[in-house]
């Protein structure tokens, strides 16, 4: 399969579902300090309102996997969308605290499902040769909605909108959600998802338009790998012969957040203000770290197919390990803190190039095709419980202890090191096919 205008649009499309979600994802970090004010929040209450958008991904990415196998992975999307548009308009007009939570909520289910559905369509379209690459493009841009987000805020922080910033900063998601569901109407299927629902024809179609060399070797391989020639039922994730990719998935994930980077993303304005930045400033740097995040994302996603999936996350942890270190070190003795800003883009830049990078390349990649949409969601469900859980603690943590968190956050990048090292199998220039026999999954 090669790289032509069907195959490209199809990824790029998807992959939008990835911007919304950078994009919701750290756009609360430009009004917790506005949302504390006005509603009175105590730190359990802060972490609650923004813990709130993630329970909508746990519940969001649990659940994705019906829509995605019952209406497929590209409508299941456009179901995504719609809950961006209703979020991002819902907090903009929200009423008082409790609509807020609801609101954020909803566009948490959005989020949990683009994280488990649009990796899994890329995957699914992509060739073994470039789905490194084709897959992070959904990384590039959650990253890139990231850095939206933020130099949004700092840019409406500058217009002077008194008590209806946060609303203006929470509402203008609307429009890129817009964009994306409006895209979705003109991109295909997905091919092994039409030959899992015994829809062979169709599947055919598509693999021929998005460029397949050789359109029935393939089609032959996903249709045998499915089972859909012999009428397999619907298979459990939790078979045993499932064990290796599930517990991969689940310390792939659990290690992606005891990073402490969405923490981290949510609360680096109040980090800053801790610190002694004004809120300004902080803002400013905010658009510097995610702007570190996109260049090096860039970086590894450049790489990736080539030095493979296992040396990213070796070298991500330990520089992820060193720079939290010194953010402890900082925090702890109240010297040095000039220095914050660069550790926590030495921080951001090593998390992009590996973590960030792999989480869902490799969690598309290490499924069969039978149970892909179930491991996706049990992946993703993973990291955002564990996201949801480290971001309501945060803040009643550093509040006690600056240090605290980040020192934690370090000795788990060093256990990962140790894990990865040891148990995770490099995933390179394998189809999607070939993975499950090199699992030894029948």
């Amino acid at each position: 399969m090669r790289l032509n205008a069907s195959l490209l649009k199809s990824t790029v499309v998807a992959a939008l579902g990835g911007l919304l979600f950078g994009f919701d994802s750290a756009v609360i970090a430009g009004a917790t300090h506005a949302l504390t004010g006005l509603y009175q929040l105590s730190h359990w209450m802060l972490g609650f309102t923004v813990a709130a958008a993630l329970c909508g991904t746990v519940v969001g990415s649990v659940f994705a996997g019906y829509p995605g196998d019952r209406l497929g992975r590209r409508d299941g999307l456009r179901l995504m969308a719609v809950l961006y548009v209703v979020s991002a308009l819902g907090c903009a007009f929200s009423w008082n605290w409790y609509s807020l939570l609801l609101f954020r909520f909803i566009g948490g289910l959005g989020i949990g499902g683009s994280s488990v559905l649009g990796p899994m369509y890329i995957a699914e379209v992509s060739p073994a040769k470039l789905r490194g690459r084709l897959v992070g493009l959904f990384q590039i841009n959650v990253v890139s909605g990231i850095l939206l987000a933020y130099f949004s805020n700092y840019l409406l922080g500058l217009l002077s909108l008194g008590g209806a910033e946060w609303r203006w900063k929470l509402g203008v998601a609307a429009f890129p959600a817009l964009l994306f569901l409006v895209m979705l109407l003109g991109i295909a299927r997905s091919p092994r998802w039409l030959a899992q629902r015994r829809r062979v024809p169709e599947a055919r179609q598509v693999l021929a338009m998005i460029g397949a060399e050789n359109v029935e070797g393939e089609l032959a391989e996903i249709v045998s790998s499915i089972g859909a020639e012999h009428g397999h039922d619907r298979e459990r994730l939790f078979d045993p012969k499932y064990r290796v990719p599930v517990l991969l998935a689940i310390s792939l994930a659990m290690f992606n957040q005891l990073s402490g980077i969405n923490a981290i993303l949510y609360y680096l304005n109040d980090i800053f203000a801790h610190a002694g930045f004004s809120k300004v400033s902080g803002d400013l740097q905010a658009v510097a770290i995610g702007s570190t995040n996109l260049l090096f994302t860039l970086i590894a996603m450049s790489v990736i197919d080539r030095i493979g999936r296992k040396l990213l996350l070796l070298v991500g942890a330990v520089g992820t390990a060193a720079c939290l270190s010194g953010v402890a070190y900082i925090f702890a003795t109240a010297h040095h803190e000039t220095m914050l800003l660069w550790l926590l883009v030495g921080f951001i830049g090593f998390f992009a190039f590996s973590q960030g990078a792999v989480i869902w390349v490799y969690l598309s990649e290490i499924f069969p095709n039978r149970v892909r949409a179930q491991g996706q969601s049990l992946g993703s469900f993973t990291h955002w419980i564990m996201n949801a859980l480290i971001s309501f603690l945060f803040p009643m943590v550093a509040a006690r202890s600056g240090a605290l968190p980040f020192a934690f956050f370090a000795v788990m990048m060093a256990v990962q090191f140790v894990v990865v090292l040891l148990f995770f199998p490099e995933t390179k220039g394998v189809s999607l096919e070939q993975m499950q026999k090199r699992m030894g999954i029948a």
